[in-house]
This record gives structure tokens, C-alpha cells and sequence, in this order.
């Protein structure tokens, strides 16, 4: 523990815009570009939004697909300054431990908490962002006392061992996950599935790659009201293990923003570590070594999205903290500010809030600009509604914090 510290690091503001941003895209998604999109087919903006607004099938990114990274890299770059914080009060390592150990069994069961919200009995599933995060938590806590070199070391196994247990698993149907039959439907895929993978690449196909093998005889030792056989999505529980690579990512920007270094120059470390990382996933991808998938969270996946994450945290930092700019963000500030509330608000509230709008208001309130703008009118209400939630709690200074 550093003993000359006495008082805590400033607060980064950007940090906060950067979390507010996330949140926002995550909220955002009762605008229902989707819906709207399918009501105007030769819309070819509304197609554009309804792209970002949702996840990719398979292989590539949108930007809805940035939100759970972003907010996992986010993590990484927090810890730096929560540690200096708790120095300052005089913890020690033992209770700073513990804090981080009871940190991640919150995010865990939480996560697990929100999952079961329509289910008959807890859903014990580990995909959720918080569940992911959680899982990880402790290790990038500890890593946050080592050497930079430490750090990296620790970065490239993770990405290098994660690929090759996937590389070295077959992946023909029936080899993987041998409780199946060779048809593929009967794990999820539809039958010659576009998007699959062919070749080497088709280690990563979901639902038969290595992760999900795990997942069959993982899942299944928790109760469950069927037998688990796979993830609609193709989700995994084992994606933790890279999800941590990503907050290791967040961990070393972190380290270079709370260090001594000359704005602009941190700004210009940003963007290197950005470009570089998003041209390696790119190059690891179309040279068949590795595809960007991000329900699997591949390898060339973390490279790519904590790539971008790297570019948006400078972008962040540049625009608010080293140029000053003011006001514009104060939306994004009462988001980022309480992103846990926000998080649970997106899981939870949102229902509740759809349905008092139709009872009260009737059910084609929304519908003055038309039938086609309907959802995006009804989802704009909710989303207003949740940020004045979280508006009442930023000026009562109400944070939610684990």
C-alpha cells in the first residue's frame, strides 16, 4: 500500500460520458428500430439504425454489439482509480480483497437475478454482462498490483490458451456434442445455417465448438426445469475467460490515464493501442486463423472490440476532460453516473413502465406519426421516463454502487 497517499485520484469525467454511453445504447434498445425498419422496407436509414441497434448473426460487429465490451473494458479502466481510493482511506490488500471477492459474487448473482425475472425457477445461466464480469473480477483485481510486463503476459495466455482450446476440439456434429444427433437443428442451427464457418474457421461454429461442449455438461449440474442442451444465441459460459483479456485491456488504459503522462500524449497512446489492436483482429480474421465472433468472445474478437474501445476512450477523454467541452453531455452524465441502476432499470423497469403508458394514455397513444413510427414513439417514451428515474437520483445524489 502506497503510505504517502492521502487523498484520493480526481474523478474522470470521461469515464463516466464513455459509461453513459454505453448504457444508453443498451436502453436504447426499446426504440425498436427493428420494428420500424420492417414497416419501411426501402428505408435504407432506418435499416442502418436497425443494424446497430442489434446483434450481428454471427461473424462480425454492429454497434450494438460494442455495448457489453465497452462496459467490461470500462471495468478494467475504473480499477486503477478504485484501488487509489481505497489506499487512500488506509486499506490494507486483505480487505481490498475481500471487497473485490464480495464485488464479484454480487455481479454474479445478480446477473443470474436478472436472467430469472420471467422464469419459473432461477435460471442458472452465465452469460449475462454482470454474471461475465463478475467471473473474471478477481483476477483482474490482483493483476492490478502486478508489472505492466505481468499484465501482458497475463493477456496473451489468456487469448492464446482460449484459442487453442477451441483449435484442438472437433467440431463435426456429433464429435462435440455427442448427445446429439448429426442434425443440426437439434442444437440450434438451422440446417446449412449462412452463417456458418467452413474450414479451419469452423472450430468457431456455434453451438458445436469447444465452449458450448462445456456448457452441456456445465449447465446441466445446476437444476433446470429441461435438460440444457444449448444457447439460442450461442452464448457460453467460458467466454468469461476472454471477456477478462478484455478488461485486461481496459486495466493497461486505466493505468496510462491515472499516470503523469501530458494529456494529448495519452490521447496519442489511445489511439495507438486502438488502431493497432483493431487492424490485428481484422488481420487475424481474413487470414482464416481466427473469426470476430462475439457471442463466443474469439480471440480476434477482444483485439477488435477492445481496439474500439480504446478509440472511444479517446475520443471521450479528448472531447470532455482535454478540451473542456460542457453541457452536451450532461444526458450521457446522469446515465453513466449510476450504470448499474441503469442496467438493472433495462432489465426490469421497462416493462412496467411500457404498460402504465398504455393504460393511462391508451393504446395508440403512440400512434400520431403513423403506424410504421409507432414502436420508436412507445419505446422513446420508456426510455424518457427511465432517464428521469435516473435524472431524480442523480440530483438526490443517489448512486448505486457494488
Amino acid at each position: 500500500m502506497n503510505e504517502n497517499a492521502t487523498l484520493p485520484p480526481p474523478r474522470i469525467t470521461s469515464i463516466d460520458i464513455y459509461r453513459g454511453f454505453v448504457m444508453f445504447l443498451m436502453m436504447g434498445e426499446v426504440l425498436s428500430f427493428e420494428k420500424v425498419s420492417k414497416a419501411l422496407p426501402d428505408s435504407g436509414f432506418w435499416h442502418f439504425l436497425s443494424f446497430h441497434q442489434s446483434h450481428v448473426e454471427w461473424v462480425g460487429c454492429s454497434l450494438h454489439d460494442m455495448i457489453q465490451p465497452s462496459f467490461s473494458f470500462l471495468v478494467g479502466v475504473a480499477l486503477p482509480y478504485s484501488i487509489a481510493a481505497r489506499e487512500a482511506k488506509g486499506e490494507s490488500f486483505n480487505t481490498m480483497l475481500f471487497h473485490a471477492i464480495r464485488r464479484a459474487l454480487i455481479l454474479i448473482l445478480l446477473g443470474i437475478f436478472l436472467r430469472s425475472m420471467f422464469s419459473k425457477q432461477t435460471n442458472f445461466t452465465f452469460e449475462d454482462t454482470l454474471t461475465q464480469i463478475g467471473l473474471g473480477y478477481v483476477f483482474l483485481f490482483l493483476l492490478g498490483f502486478r508489472s505492466f510486463k505481468v499484465i501482458i503476459v497475463s493477456l496473451i495466455a489468456i487469448l492464446v490458451g482460449y484459442f487453442a482450446a477451441f483449435a484442438l476440439t472437433p467440431h463435426a456434429y456429433g464429435q462435440v456434442n455427442s448427445v446429439f444427433s448429426t442434425n443440426s437443428e437439434a442444437i440450434g442451427v438451422p440446417q446449412n445455417w449462412e452463417h456458418n464457418l467452413n474450414g479451419f474457421m469452423a472450430h468457431w461454429n456455434k453451438n458445436t465448438n469447444f465452449a458450448a461442449n462445456f456448457d452441456v455438461w456445465f449447465m446441466n449440474l445446476f437444476p433446470r426445469e429441461t435438460p440444457y442442451l444449448y444457447n439460442e444465441g450461442g452464448y457460453v459460459t467460458l467466454s468469461f475467460i476472454p471477456t477478462l483479456g478484455t478488461m485486461i485491456l481496459g486495466l493497461i488504459a486505466g493505468k496510462e490515464l491515472k499516470s503523469d503522462s501530458e494529456p494529448r500524449a495519452k490521447i496519442f497512446t489511445f489511439f495507438k493501442w486502438g488502431i493497432g489492436l483493431l487492424l490485428g483482429g481484422l488481420a487475424v480474421h481474413f487470414l482464416g486463423i481466427c473469426p470476430i465472433v462475439k457471442r463466443i468472445w474469439t480471440p480476434s474478437w477482444v483485439l477488435l472490440s477492445g481496439g474500439i474501445s480504446f478509440l472511444f476512450l479517446a475520443f471521450f477523454y479528448g472531447v470532455v476532460d482535454v478540451l473542456q467541452t460542457k453541457k452536451w453531455h450532461y444526458f450521457l452524465m446522469v446515465i453513466g453516473a449510476n450504470s448499474i441502476a441503469a442496467y438493472v432499470m433495462a432489465h426490469t423497469v421497462d416493462r412496467f413502465i411500457s404498460s402504465s403508458l398504455h393504460i393511462h394514455l391508451g393504446k395508440n397513444y403512440a400512434n400520431f406519426l403513423g403506424a410504421a413510427y409507432e414502436p420508436f414513439v412507445h419505446g422513446f417514451f420508456i426510455l424518457f421516463f427511465e432517464w428521469l428515474i435516473l435524472y431524480w437520483m442523480y440530483k438526490k445524489k443517489i448512486f448505486i454502487k457494488i
